[in-house]
């Protein structure tokens, strides 16, 4: 079996990236292959709602000039996808927001995610990281997928880099929703 992480964090082994590294340390100790890939840092494109995707049914989107495509290849050979991203001004990256938007309108058609396991994972400073919790699990919900969840939202609290670390409510909760992931992938496959 095979997670794979999408961290839409532009800051290289931030917080984000702290967390979902949490989640993976337990999923593997389950024998479950991880991979992260940071989409930031990269030129990535918001969607144009061409509907290119919805007439071809190739299973990518029409622009190829970035990382979405490679993105959505990568969730259509996972058992499990996690999307993480850091907390901007009340949502997620525009980056984070580009995937998700792109990869939905690729895979919603024909449900090529459905029954798959998804988990949302946000880093914030202090506050409004719901929006972005909900707009992940919108994502995999929309696409039929099965949500795992934890003893608290899936969000770690830390401004700087590494502050989540510090968060030990936040790490707590990452650990459980790597045993919950793991318990529901091995229910599922």
């Amino acid at each position: 079996m095979k997670v794979v992480a999408f961290n839409g964090s532009p800051r290289k082994d931030g917080n984000t990236s702290l967390l979902i590294r949490r989640v993976f340390k337990k999923l593997e100790a389950h024998g479950i292959e991880c991979e992260m890939v940071n989409i930031t840092g990269k030129p990535l494109r918001g969607c144009t709602a061409c509907m290119k995707c919805r007439e071809s049914l190739n299973k990518k989107c029409v622009f190829d000039d970035d990382i979405v495509n490679e993105c959505i290849a990568k969730m259509l050979e996972a058992d499990g996808i996690i999307i993480g991203s850091p907390t901007y001004f009340a949502n997620m990256t525009a980056e984070t927001k580009a995937l998700i938007d792109r990869a939905g309108f690729v895979t919603g058609k024909g449900k090529l995610l459905k029954r798959k396991v998804g988990a949302a994972v946000v880093a914030v400073r202090r506050a409004a990281s719901l929006n972005v919790f909900n707009t992940i699990n919108a994502f995999f919900l929309i696409g039929e997928m099965i949500v795992a969840g934890s003893s608290y939202w899936n969000l770690g609290i830390g401004g700087r880099k590494g502050d989540v670390e510090s968060d030990q409510e936040g790490i707590k909760t990452m650990e459980t929703l790597g045993e919950n992931m793991a318990w529901l992938l091995k229910k599922i496959r």
